[in-house]
């Protein structure tokens, strides 16, 4: 083939190759064309937020019936999209407090069935309390008029196991956790005085119930307490069968 045959064929080639680019391109700028002049965004649905419950009762209610969702397995997850995400960015107004276990299988959020903004939650090693655990329950009920707080130990509790054997038998835990054992040590000797077949559980129900009542009389919080403002429920959790099971405290 000759030189200018060359030249015309590289000319077809790259003729055909720009018409088919153009082609694409062409189809590509239809598919994602602008809106016409003129046109509004399609505007947002207005969200309606979950009515924040007001009253020690109200919010109480609220959780047991969360919780009755969570045991049958009819869970509505409210209050967990992105619209209820930029409805709290800017300000939280919880309905509730929850002292609970860092145990794994004890997400206060999830066995009441809540969402976002709807609860403070401490978490601590069998509900241990100190000051800061102490001023942080204080602090929805202090500052956002929180009316319930909630203490909830749960059934085999691992902390609690491990502070009545290290009391028991005299042997420190390693670490900041005899921190914890000495926090329990109040519960351990309620559950020896009481007795019974599972000293360990007897014990995590008596670290509920001190820890409620402490909580319920302290000097902050026992003047809402007396308002009928708030109200501290003690309560223990299932891991067998997911139900919250109140010991203490229920606002009538």
């Amino acid at each position: 083939m000759d030189g200018s045959r060359q030249q015309d064929r590289r000319a077809l080639l790259a003729g055909g190759l720009f018409a088919a680019t153009a082609a694409l391109t062409g189809c590509s700028s239809t598919s994602t064309a602008p809106a016409a002049a003129g046109a509004s965004p399609q505007a947002r649905p207005t969200m309606q937020p979950t009515a924040r419950p007001t009253t020690p009762q109200a919010a109480f209610t609220r959780l047991m019936e969360g919780n009755q969702r969570w045991v049958r397995g009819d869970l509505q997850h409210p209050d967990r999209d992105p619209d209820r995400r930029q409805f709290v960015a800017q300000k939280q107004k919880p309905f509730g407090s929850v002292l609970a276990c860092i145990d794994s299988r004890v997400p206060p959020e999830l066995l009441f069935d809540t969402g976002l903004g709807d609860l403070y939650v401490m978490r601590t090693g069998g509900e241990a309390v100190g000051p800061v655990v102490t001023g942080s329950v204080e602090y929805g009920p202090m500052t956002s008029g929180t009316p319930l707080i909630v203490v909830l130990g749960h059934q085999r509790c691992g902390a609690i196991e491990a502070a009545y054997t290290s009391l028991k038998d005299g042997e420190p835990l390693p670490g900041n956790l005899e921190a914890i054992a000495r926090a329990l040590r109040p519960a351990y000797e309620q559950a020896t005085r009481e007795g019974g077949s599972d000293p360990v559980d007897t014990m995590a129900r008596a670290q509920v119930t001190l820890t409620a009542a402490n909580l319920r009389s302290n000097q902050d919080l026992a003047p809402l307490v007396r308002k009928g403002t708030l109200a501290v429920v003690g309560a223990y959790y299932s891991l067998d069968t997911g139900k919250v099971e109140v010991l203490s405290g229920a606002p009538s």
